[in-house]
């Protein structure tokens, strides 16, 4: 693995920042991640953790920790996670505030975030600190994407894996599938699946959020990856869609950050209650 490769800032050394930089490790896709928190022994003792697996593991990625915010300055992404010390992920003014020490260290870096409340805190960070639309994007979404895929696998009797669907607008009460788009193994999914079970799928989507912290952090990895390779999958993520707000929409990815939102693929009913979503916030 090149030495030169940029690395990845997770800020927040939480269980949600813990379990991603785990994550992010074992896919052995970048070549350093910093555990950043103003509790340092704790990201210290969880970056030793992680570097302690990697003979097991297999990978080489190295994980180091810092209790200084300045260490964020030339990452090629900057992940939001969750303090250590607090009782969830960073949202409301102290998030805002961190976002804002965020971009006067490191202007140019992506930033993801990876907690399901933190909407609200791109919002603001758009409106309010000006960051670019491009630059800022939430992985929540993903995870409950994987969610809804693994169900739709278990009404097939099969895994989640070859189903691909996008979800769209604001979870939990307002997000939108693409079932007309969606398919499994490159067939429609709706040739495989009764409307009754989609109707069923759907009104299961407000106990799926938030998602659990293990299905954050592989979201919040997988953007990360796409983020380092260039991938041009497509990925639901929160991304800004004019006018000051914040949807889950599909996107391509890339160093620079959103590459590419992408417009939906929609039923007319689809829509409306996309619009009706979107016009709620």
């Amino acid at each position: 693995m090149p030495a030169e490769m940029p690395f990845i800032a997770i800020i927040g050394a939480g269980s949600l920042g813990g379990a991603l930089a785990h994550t992010l490790a074992l896919g052995d896709r970048v070549s350093e991640i910093r555990l950043i928190d103003s509790e340092e022994r704790i990201a210290q003792g969880k970056a030793l953790d992680i570097r302690q697996s990697s003979p097991v593991d297999g990978f080489t990625t190295l994980v180091g920790a810092s209790g200084a915010l300045a260490a964020v300055a030339g990452a090629l992404a900057i992940v939001v996670a969750d303090p250590a010390a607090g009782t969830g992920e960073y949202a409301g003014e102290e998030g805002l505030a961190l976002l804002r020490r965020i971009n006067a260290v490191e202007s140019a870096a992506a930033i993801v975030c990876a907690g399901a409340s933190q909407r609200e805190l791109m919002t603001r960070a758009l409106s309010e600190l000006h960051i670019p639309p491009s630059r800022i994007v939430g992985s929540a979404p993903l995870a409950l994407e994987s969610a809804l895929r693994a169900l739709v696998g278990l009404s097939l009797d099969s895994s989640g894996v070859p189903i691909a669907l996008s979800v769209f607008g604001v979870p939990p009460g307002d997000a939108v599938v693409a079932w007309e788009e969606a398919s499994v193994s490159g067939q429609p999914l709706a040739a495989h699946v009764p409307a009754h079970v989609i109707a069923g799928l759907n009104s299961r989507i407000p106990g799926l959020w938030p998602p659990g912290v293990y299905s954050l952090a592989s979201a919040a990895t997988r953007v990360v990856e796409a983020l380092v390779t260039d991938s041009r999958q497509r990925h639901s993520c929160f991304v800004a869609v004019g006018q000051g707000r914040v949807a889950s929409m599909p996107v391509e990815l890339g160093p620079d950050g959103v590459r590419r939102v992408i417009e939906p693929v929609l039923t007319r009913q689809e829509r409306t209650r996309l619009e009706n979503g979107l016009g709620n916030f």
